[in-house]
């Protein structure tokens, strides 16, 4: 337990403070999430690297794309190489959400899927409503990913702008 509460402090203080700023729309998390997949299918192992650059390509405005392996359930590609390949099975939200693990089963949605869960936001210790899109790679051992913050907006209607 000890590893998984330094997990989400590594988590919070260093990968988001980097992402302070601009507010990213759902419809540009879709976008550079397919265009991650598009690249991790051609690129393979080798373009895992892209992804841990702090300000690199994969990071824009208040997010950033990450890389799982979902048969580890374990980062692969992040700006954070303090949370790469470790075990976030367990790692569960303030509501009891293993929301890695969920994540792994909105990669099965030939279309990706949104899931909803709570964690702070960026210098805050109190969670908020956190929304990440992922999607499988196709032909590919990887799944990616991206999340924003956002009150409003209604998980079904994330789901929606997939079709």
């Amino acid at each position: 337990m000890k590893v998984l509460r330094g997990i989400v402090f590594i988590f919070l203080f260093i990968s988001f403070n980097t992402y302070a700023g601009e507010k990213t729309t759902p419809e540009e998390v879709i976008l550079k999430v397919k265009e991650a997949a598009k690249f991790m299918e051609k690129a393979g192992e080798a373009g895992l690297q892209e992804f841990n650059i702090e300000k690199g390509k994969w990071a824009w405005a208040d997010t950033y794309v990450f890389v799982m392996k979902c048969d580890e359930v374990a980062l692969y590609g992040h700006p954070n190489p303090k949370l790469l390949k470790k075990d976030l099975s367990q790692l569960k939200d303030k509501n009891g959400n293993y929301f890695f693990v969920q994540l792994c089963d909105a990669a099965k949605n030939p279309k990706g899927g949104w899931i909803e869960y709570l964690w702070p936001k960026p210098g805050e210790k109190e969670s908020s409503r956190k929304l990440s899109f992922v999607l499988q790679v196709p032909g590919s051992i990887y799944q990616v990913g991206a999340g924003i913050y956002d009150d409003n907006v209604k998980l079904e209607n994330l789901n929606k702008l997939l079709k």
